[in-house]
């Protein structure tokens, strides 16, 4: 054995020791604190003999961490996500029970709550004192990964770093910050609230920031749809109603994301930007990607093979990393439960009702989805993975119901940007250089609630128009929350309203479909496109109903004699054709509006009548039609404005757009989905070459989806990878977590990147249709 060896096994072996030594006394600590802990004999025994007691506990507990955790956990991936997290405490406290059986003349003992708390502690302090002891040997600890992550590419024959170090060509990570606006990033920098995102900025070499347009339907599932596989043709909002199969597709369902994956692909024949050793972590979509965490596409495979929760175990594996997000889970919950209070003690206005299952919504998108997808990115840098996008969810979620500006989403702003810090600096340690990319899917606007503001909503406002029956009460309409139906997945539910979306009860009735300030009208027994003339001849009030409301700024709907035409207040009626940004109905809603609106007119499965809320532009407000006073899904104001953060060693994004295709870049940034997904797969091409879409075959080796999926489901283009798993566990570092960098108080719960990985061999990834 080298001498290089002998120190680093030295310096192993010293870590473990004082773990173990540090443990036993927290143990000999704790007996001493809580009068239902013992480490003596009923008749007392010497300091020396207690102190022998307490070390062969905490070795003992130590062990099983190490042993039997991950089995644990492994075997209980059938139980739900969050009934796992709820689970974390009591699995603890029973291996430390366990533990305290194993020390000799059953001098240890304590009673089942007590050992909940020391189990907890002890976790707690031993993940600190790894990270303490760690902080000088950053360099050997990155060597250590490089070589690990090498050894394990060379198995299953992927390119990566050259021996010796941080070799071949940079990797990028995309991080999507769900939700959060140009204009609100910008000025969280400025303010300090986002620290890492603000030195990014100061750094003359370091990043650039700049503002791009979405579509019209300004929401997660048409952006990143886009982004991720290159199209979101007949995407015209969160959700819609298609006649020819009587179902409406809902973007945070399975089986509706599943299907608009297909869809995609059928139209590009192109897996998607992560199709070249990439990873998709807490997306809608895979992007092409043969690592998969948290993938709601995925969520809606069948057989052996589903793997829809294996990110969770990759994190939760780390006994010490279980009881932290348990712990944050709860304080968020009280912090939410606070906030709530506050807000309506201070009647507070706009404000919605925050009640019910809410706060553990939250918590759950603030707290569980944030740590598990930021330790399999860390997880995923470590391995030297090409190219790696992740969506985080929180600050979207926090907003929608306490606003874009307000204090609460600053705070989660703030604790985002802790998460960004730390994968920077986890970038200084990985195996190969990594470019890292910030952007967002959509921002959101402020602005007091439709039903709100006057006294109803769309759904009975519809009704009212065409002389049908509306309650006497004042309905309330669901939030579309990404949040919300992730966590029903986890708890393996339905989503809300599933089976009722997808049957209408009465095909005579309208179908009136929210998201966010955007509205769609459906009349399931008109066949086709309904005409405006068919409209007014069966309901005569209808469309002079709705283009003259206050809350509603126009309305897209087919004519007979014109073609599509967009309706507004006054007797307003423009041609789609004839639109003009600045004129007309649109006259608000800025530059670009025209063209989104066109393009939207020309999908299958636009709805009969569209309809976008009003816009203030002094004010920057919308009315959602639905229970969200921070809201996007269609035009005005800052729902429209995401933005793009990038290295500055990376091609302009206008320039990229340009060098990529077709289409019409503006000084103002990309426009569309689509332009944002040329312009970072330029990128990729830029800094590793050409990415060779899937082919219809698969990879070398692979087999078809039928293989995988039941033959009347199986989405075309599928293929599943064999191969090995290039998970977490590809570094092999049982006892060396992500704090052995030295990073602490990040606002992750300090992944560790032991146990066993995310998924991997036998995922099914899309691939060009044939």
């Amino acid at each position: 054995m080298s001498d290089g060896r002998w120190r680093t096994a030295g310096r192993a072996l010293v870590r473990v020791v004082s773990v173990w030594a540090v443990s036993t006394l927290t143990m000999l600590a704790l007996a001493g604190i809580l009068p239902d802990f013992q480490l003596q004999s009923d008749d007392g025994d010497t300091v020396t003999r207690t102190a022998f007691t307490a070390a062969w506990g905490a070795g003992a507990f130590g062990l099983l961490s190490a042993l039997v955790w991950p089995v644990l956990v492994r075997a209980l991936l059938i139980v739900p996500a969050l009934v796992l997290g709820a689970l974390v405490f009591f699995l603890n406290g029973s291996l430390l029970l366990i533990a305290l059986r194993l020390i000799p003349d059953g001098r240890g003992a304590a009673n089942a709550e007590t050992a909940v708390v020391v189990a907890a502690v002890m976790s707690a302090v031993a993940s600190a004192t790894s990270t303490s002891l760690a902080v000088g040997d950053d360099d050997a600890y990155r060597r250590r990964l490089s070589r690990l992550a090498d050894r394990r590419r060379r198995r299953s024959g992927t390119p990566g770093s050259t021996e010796g170090g941080r070799g071949g060509p940079p990797g990028m990570v995309f991080v999507q910050l769900d939700g959060v606006g140009h204009d609100v990033l910008e000025k969280a920098a400025a303010d300090g609230i986002m620290p890492t995102v603000a030195g990014l900025l100061a750094d003359e070499a370091g990043h650039r920031l700049t503002p791009w347009t979405t579509d019209w339907s300004s929401q997660t599932g048409a952006s990143q749809l886009g982004i991720l596989h290159g199209s979101n043709f007949d995407v015209p909002a969160f959700r819609w109603y298609e006649k020819e199969s009587g179902t409406v597709m809902v973007s945070s369902r399975p089986a509706s994301a599943l299907e608009l994956q297909r869809r995609a692909i059928a139209r590009t024949r192109d897996g998607g930007l992560l199709t070249v050793d990439g990873a998709s972590r807490g997306n809608l979509f895979s992007g092409g990607a043969d690592q998969l965490a948290l993938v709601l596409s995925m969520a809606a495979r069948l057989g052996k093979g589903r793997r829809s929760r294996a990110g969770y175990f990759a994190y939760f594996s780390d006994p010490a990393n279980a009881v932290r997000t348990a712990l944050s889970f709860v304080a968020e919950v009280v912090r939410e439960v606070g906030q709530s209070t506050r807000a309506r003690l201070r009647k507070e206005s706009p404000r919605v009702k925050r009640g019910g299952l809410y706060p553990f919504i939250r918590a759950f998108a603030t707290v569980v989805e944030r740590d598990v997808v930021v330790a399999a990115v860390i997880g995923d840098m470590f391995a030297g993975r090409t190219a790696v996008y992740a969506d985080l969810v929180a600050y979207d979620e926090v907003a929608h119901h306490s606003g874009p500006d307000s204090r609460d989403a600053q705070k989660v702003l703030a604790r985002l940007d802790r998460s960004l810090g730390l994968m920077m600096k986890i970038a200084d340690h990985t195996p190969r250089d990594y470019r890292v990319v910030l952007l967002s899917d959509h921002g959101q606007s402020p602005g007091e609630t439709f039903a709100g503001r006057y006294g109803l909503t769309l759904k009975d406002l519809v009704r009212a128009g065409c002389g049908l029956p509306v309650p006497r009460r004042a309905q309330r309409t669901r939030s579309a929350s990404e949040a919300r139906d992730a966590v029903r997945i986890a708890l393996h539910r339905p989503v809300d309203g599933e089976q009722e979306a997808e049957h209408p009860a009465k095909p005579s009735d309208p179908v009136v479909l929210a998201s966010g300030n955007l509205g769609l009208l459906s009349f399931p027994d008109i066949q086709g496109r309904a005409s405006r003339e068919q409209l007014d001849r069966r309901y005569p009030a209808l469309l002079d109903t709705l283009a003259a409301h206050p809350g509603i700024g126009f309305l897209l709907v087919r004519s007979q004699k014109h073609g599509s035409v967009v309706l507004g207040r006054d007797g307003a009626e423009v041609p789609v054709a004839e639109l003009r940004d600045g004129e007309g109905p649109l006259a608000v809603f800025g530059a670009g509006a025209a063209d989104a609106v066109r393009r939207t007119d020309s999908f299958p499965h636009v709805a009969d009548v569209m309809v976008n809320s009003m816009y203030d532009p002094e004010t920057g407000r919308v009315h959602a039609f639905e229970e969200q006073i921070g809201s996007h899904g269609g035009l005005g104001g800052q729902q429209s404005r995401p933005f793009l953060l990038w290295p500055r060693t990376l091609t302009d994004p206008m320039d990229a757009v340009a060098a990529e295709g077709p289409g019409e870049p503006t000084t103002a940034g990309p426009v569309g989905a689509e332009a944002v997904h040329r312009v970072l797969a330029h990128w990729l091409r830029e800094l590793s070459g050409p990415q060779v879409p899937l082919r219809q075959e698969g990879f070398p080796g692979s087999v078809r989806a039928d293989e995988r999926f039941p033959e009347e489901t199986a989405p075309d283009g599928y293929v599943r990878l064999t191969g090995a798993d290039h998970g977490l566990s590809d570094l092999g570092v049982s006892g060396h977590g992500l704090s052995d960098l030295g990073v602490s108080d990040h606002g992750l719960s300090d992944p560790g990147v032991s146990g066993p990985g995310v998924p991997g061999s036998g995922d099914a990834v899309p691939g060009a249709r044939g």
